[in-house]
């Protein structure tokens, strides 16, 4: 008789994007002449970037001659990616991280997921609250939680994000091991300061805790004064871990790329209080379980930093900003506040109402799809967010829609 693993049992019966879906496919059944307008799950809309398609085709044509041809690449990815990313992403930041210590992936879920494997079961996690899905249920899966108790889980230190404190979490009142922390952040599209983030870095050094930092929606910072990477901070490299993807900042969503970041400085400890590398440890994990990103996609990823790919991503993402500031003022000229939209893709709004319930408003009557903020934690119950990702005609339209509505 074989056994599950009674953890997966813990998890909560719906996975939040999974449950959207089954909603709208019931709406649509009910009225299926209704123009659907989706501005929830965070999907891009827009086309490949001409100079990573261009790139692309000319690394497919390589793989048709014997001369060119590749087979299997190094997992942790080619030279050619792994430098340019140190180069233009850090190094270019004054950030001092080495080709060697990037780690290219098929995403930052899968990495951000995966990551926690490298660590006891018995530590203690910090999840900002409210938070993307994927940092709680992996360390569930784990079996480092209790049973879901009102929305949150036993075992794992909760960090409010409110209208309160800017939706930034606040250093915890007591140690913890792993925090997560992601700017901009998703859901609520607030952007973590240089001092918020120093803070957090003092506190790490202070208690050898490490921070797990998602990055992936730097592409949208505007503000010159706003890092785009943790290791912009001094004594980051020895405290943090970062993610980033290219799914939101050149439309790889269907073509799969991103990376971590692991420096040779970072540590984690065993029991008996040896120091252990943590960049031999993902290193030894990525090489067991990953075959790399193939040979074309990783030359695509290379051509989002030639001089053509940079100010075609620029426009890329300048676009679905203009649809965020769209959204944003058209949420606020309704009465209700808002947070993000500014550096970030994502607009969080206070419904002043069940999250669920302002869902099923916009969706029956303007035919408009957001996520209710109540699937990213306790503290989302009455918030949504809304994506601007979709084309600038939808995006108008759907305002228009939502304003009806709401009248």
């Amino acid at each position: 008789m074989i056994h599950v693993n009674p953890h997966y049992q813990k998890l909560q019966a719906s996975y939040l994007f999974a449950d959207i879906a089954q909603r709208v496919r019931a709406f649509q059944q009910r009225r299926p002449d209704a123009e659907l307008i989706r501005l929830g799950i965070g999907d891009v809309t827009e086309p490949l970037p001409p100079a990573c398609i261009q790139a692309l085709h000319a690394a497919v044509d390589e793989l048709t001659r014997a001369s060119s041809f590749r087979g299997y690449g190094p997992e942790q990815g080619y030279d050619f990616l792994r430098e340019a990313i140190a180069r233009h992403d850090f190094q270019a930041r004054g950030a001092p991280i080495a080709a060697d210590e990037i780690f290219v992936s098929d995403g930052a879920k899968c990495d951000v997921g995966n990551f926690q494997e490298l660590f006891a079961t018995d530590i203690r996690v910090a999840i900002p609250d409210p938070v993307y899905p994927v940092y709680v249920d992996t360390n569930v899966m784990a079996g480092r939680t209790g049973a879901a108790m009102q929305d949150r889980y036993e075992g794992l230190a909760y960090l409010p994000c409110t209208a309160e404190n800017g939706y930034v979490p606040q250093l915890p009142d007591a140690p913890v091991d792993l925090v997560y922390l992601c700017s901009p952040n998703n859901p609520t599209g607030a952007t973590m300061t240089r001092a918020q983030l120093q803070a957090w870095v003092d506190y790490a050094r202070a208690y050898r805790a490490l921070i797990l930092f998602d990055a992936a929606y730097e592409a949208f910072i505007r503000d010159d004064g706003l890092p785009h990477s943790i290791y912009e901070i001094p004594g980051a490299r020895e405290v943090a871990v970062e993610f980033r993807s290219y799914s939101k900042t050149a439309g790889f969503t269907g073509v799969r790329c991103a990376y971590a970041v692991v420096p040779r400085d970072c540590m984690a400890w065993q029991a008996d209080g040896k120091a252990v590398s943590l960049h031999a440890l993902w290193n030894r994990r990525h090489t067991t379980r990953f075959n790399g990103v193939s040979y074309p996609v990783q030359r695509a990823a290379e051509a989002v930093y030639s001089p053509e790919g940079r100010q075609q991503v620029r426009a890329l993402t300048d676009g679905y900003l203009r649809n965020a500031a769209t959204i944003r003022a058209g949420f606020q000229a309704m009465g209700l506040p808002c947070t993000g939209g500014d550096n970030s893709p994502y607009i969080w709004v206070d419904t002043g109402r069940d999250a669920w319930e302002f869902f099923g408003l916009l969706l029956d009557k303007a035919a408009v799809v957001c996520t209710p903020g109540a699937g990213f934690g306790r503290c989302g119950r009455r918030h949504v967010r809304i994506s601007a990702f979709n084309s600038q005609a939808n995006v108008e339209a759907a305002m228009q829609r939502i304003a009806q509505a709401l009248a």
